[in-house]
């Protein structure tokens, strides 16, 4: 009896000797942060926002496993020797949370027209379309602007001159084109949209300001290579919403 009144009495002395640890909860604060923005992120359907299909796993696997990290941080905040939160470990946590502020106070938008003024175009990275690929089948965005990447590629688009072509993307205006054409464009996202690739077609004959920049829509028509450029003859061109997944993957 004198033994578990013993063992009682050390245990109630270690939690009187255990006290809540600032930088601890700081840990769990930024663990937490991240975990909940992961869920935010699946919940809201908003993955394929920032990742690609072949990565999207990422989102997942990271929320439960962050939620596991948070759940053991907080079961961990008492501790014998406390330590103070620093001015550095501070702005750390600051800097890993400012993300997290980002995705859930911005509103869901994916990529557009500025960032294309601004991001490589597919022809200039390292993905390519093979002629034979091309040379088969319904033309996609994909084979049209990788096709121009090499020789034999641009062979088999123009064998393959005005057939018609079903593109969807957002518009984009360049400075000093005519009022009847716009460049369709969409980003090709291979593991997030830190390395976005711009997939771009020149249309011609659109009704003149029918449509102005960022605007979605799915254009049906003939395509035409033209030296380093693809130009579609349209002849339907519908607004459309936002596909669910707006990102080209490969």
């Amino acid at each position: 009896m004198s033994a578990v009144r013993t063992a009682e009495g050390l245990r109630s002395s270690e939690r009187v000797g255990r006290s809540v640890c600032p930088t601890r909860v700081l840990d769990a604060v930024a663990l937490g942060s991240w975990a909940a923005v992961f869920w935010f992120l699946i919940i809201a359907d908003r993955t394929s926002l920032f990742l690609s299909s072949r990565t999207a796993w990422v989102v997942p696997t990271g929320a439960i496993l962050l939620t596991i990290g948070f759940v053991g941080r907080v079961a961990s905040v008492r501790s014998e020797s406390p330590a103070p939160i620093t001015r550095r470990g501070a702005w750390g946590v600051g800097l890993i949370v400012l993300p997290v502020i980002a995705v859930l106070a911005l509103p869901p938008a994916s990529l557009g027209s500025y960032a294309a003024d601004r991001r490589s175009a597919f022809s200039s990275g390292g993905i390519s379309t093979s002629a034979s690929d091309i040379a088969a089948g319904d033309l996609s965005l994909l084979d049209v602007a990788g096709g121009l990447r090499s020789g034999e590629g641009v062979d088999a688009l123009i064998e393959r001159a005005g057939e018609d072509v079903d593109f969807t993307g957002f518009v984009t205006r360049e400075a000093g084109a005519p009022a009847d054409e716009f460049v369709l464009t969409r980003f090709l996202v291979s593991c997030c949209v830190a390395d976005a690739l711009s997939v771009s077609v020149r249309v011609v004959g659109a009704p003149p300001g029918g449509f102005k920049a960022d605007d979605w829509v799915r254009v049906s028509g003939q395509m035409y290579p033209l030296g380093r450029e693809v130009i579609v003859d349209s002849t339907t061109i519908e607004a459309v919403e936002r596909p669910e997944r707006p990102y080209l993957s490969q």
